[in-house]
């Protein structure tokens, strides 16, 4: 992998842990701007912030997100939309040609995997989530899934349906989360080439 590749977070999360970690990434980056919000118990609509409300421009998955959320959505269908399916597509091109996704695009390289297990480690999990910057939460999603979901925008991810809701019992559920990767997103995790905050927390 080049040093000069500079990923950013739901790159990250689609080499880390597949195309529903990605649009994951990108419903909290619109959450943190005001622009998603719990709807419907399990799903996501559009919220009435302001796109230009976060450190750079939407990442064009995230706009394809958003245009998408015209109407609720559950986070599970967001994969199957054929314009979010493209942005996927797209994404894919310059990690490929980058040497961080094998042809034809099945799945990450081992420098790909090599570089998230060493962010993963030298980025943990953050103590809470007072302090952090716009970019800080969406990496902290990114790498470590459900356990910052939970961390970082506990009521819109539970509302929105991003984390599964507690079992009777109080048993612990990050326990059954996919191991080997950033700790999952609703029991999905990377399984090849499918097309498939909380600032007011």
């Amino acid at each position: 992998m080049s040093d000069a590749v500079r990923l950013e977070p739901h790159e990250i999360a689609l080499l880390g842990d597949g195309p529903r970690a990605a649009v994951t990434v990108a419903v909290v980056d619109l959450h943190l701007r005001g622009l998603a919000e719990a709807d419907r118990p399990g799903t996501v609509r559009r919220g009435i912030g302001d796109a230009v409300d976060g450190p750079r421009p939407l990442s064009p998955l995230a706009e394809a997100v958003h245009a998408r959320l015209r109407e609720p959505a559950a986070p599970k269908t967001l994969v199957k939309d054929p314009d979010i399916r493209l942005a996927l597509a797209l994404m894919r091109i310059p990690l490929a040609e980058a040497g961080l996704l094998r042809y034809p695009l099945l799945g990450p390289t081992r420098a790909a995997r090599r570089h998230i297990r060493d962010l993963r480690r030298t980025r943990p999990l953050p103590a809470g989530r007072h302090g952090l910057s716009h970019d800080d939460r969406l990496l902290a999603v990114a790498l470590h899934g459900e356990p910052a979901l939970r961390l970082l925008v506990p009521r819109f991810a539970l509302r929105a349906g991003l984390v599964r809701r507690a079992e009777v019992g109080g048993k612990d559920l990050l326990k059954h989360s996919p191991r080997g990767t950033g700790g999952g997103y609703g029991g999905y995790s990377y399984c090849g080439g499918g097309g498939g905050g909380g600032g007011g927390e």
